[in-house]
């Protein structure tokens, strides 16, 4: 039996996306029918070139399935109040479903106190504490798009979860610890590292699972990966206006059985979900769940 070739082990992190957004649109067009026009409403502080391309990419999937998207641009020098009330307000405009606070914030604003000012029902990131809580409980409502968009990719490969070691580089509230509590609700036994682990590799050698988000260049490299395991890079470092993951691809690659690109991977999936959120909310807010 011949080696399973290079393609056929990539995770398409587009294909998938595309698949979610068809859903979505359906989803779209039945609420549309139903008088009902789903909006995402996302604020964004500063000038971040990332933020405004990772807003301006959650745009362009809006438009695509047919969810309104409005936008705030609000300058660096904001005060939190000021865009707390921003928020407040957008809490109480029926019309918009959905809100998302771009991060990272400027230092002045903490940006927990600006997760816990927005509606649970509208929090299509996922990042209010109440929601985490209920994340942490196994009560999975709206939860954070990467980890929610691992595990449609986990399922969508047939990947199982149930009793398989998983290891995640970085413990992030964005990443690593809400997928933690995804993938134990699952059943899975989850390691979760980071910068103070001692012997990283120790770790990472024995996952089924191996997800890392740390934005570290290559830091996972082919003698750090279990053979056969499944690999999500979600990491990225831009280098001389190259791309890189937190993974090296190449390397490891002809190793493990299947991995996410980067790009092309897991962030396509992430936007993907983050519409699925959209629609969830607008079915909480008419009570239709």
């Amino acid at each position: 039996m011949s080696a399973p070739s290079s393609e056929s082990k990539i995770i398409d992190g587009r294909k998938l996306a595309k698949k979610i957004e068809t859903r979505v649109k359906k989803e779209v067009e039945d609420l549309n029918e139903r008088g009902i026009s789903p909006c995402l409403c996302s604020i964004l502080v500063g000038n971040d070139p990332a933020s405004k391309l990772y807003i301006k990419l959650k745009h362009k999937a809006c438009e695509r399935v047919g969810i309104t998207a409005k936008d705030f641009q609000l300058s660096a020098d904001v005060s939190q109040e000021e865009l707390i009330d921003l928020v407040k307000e957008l809490n109480k405009d029926q019309s918009i479903h959905g809100i998302l606070v771009q991060l990272p914030l400027p230092q002045n604003i903490n940006d927990k106190k600006i997760m816990e000012s927005i509606d649970t029902s509208k929090d299509v990131d996922g990042f209010h504490p109440l929601n985490m809580g209920n994340l942490l409980i196994g009560n999975e409502k709206i939860v954070p798009c990467t980890p929610h968009g691992i595990i449609h990719a986990l399922e969508e490969y047939n990947v199982n979860i149930q009793g398989s070691n998983a290891v995640i580089v970085g413990h992030s509230n964005v990443v690593g610890k809400p997928l933690a509590s995804m993938l134990l609700n699952r059943n899975a036994t989850v390691n979760v590292c980071h910068v103070y682990t001692n012997d990283l590799a120790n770790f990472t050698k024995q996952a089924d699972i191996l997800i890392v988000a740390t934005g570290v260049k290559h830091l996972i490299k082919a003698e750090m990966v279990k053979s056969g395991s499944v690999i999500f890079d979600v990491g990225i470092t831009e280098e001389d206006g190259k791309i890189y993951g937190d993974v090296d691809y190449e390397n490891v690659i002809d190793k493990c059985s299947l991995i996410t690109p980067v790009p092309g991977g897991v962030g396509p999936i992430t936007v993907a979900t983050l519409l699925e959120h959209v629609i969830q909310s607008t079915k909480i807010s008419i009570n239709d769940t």
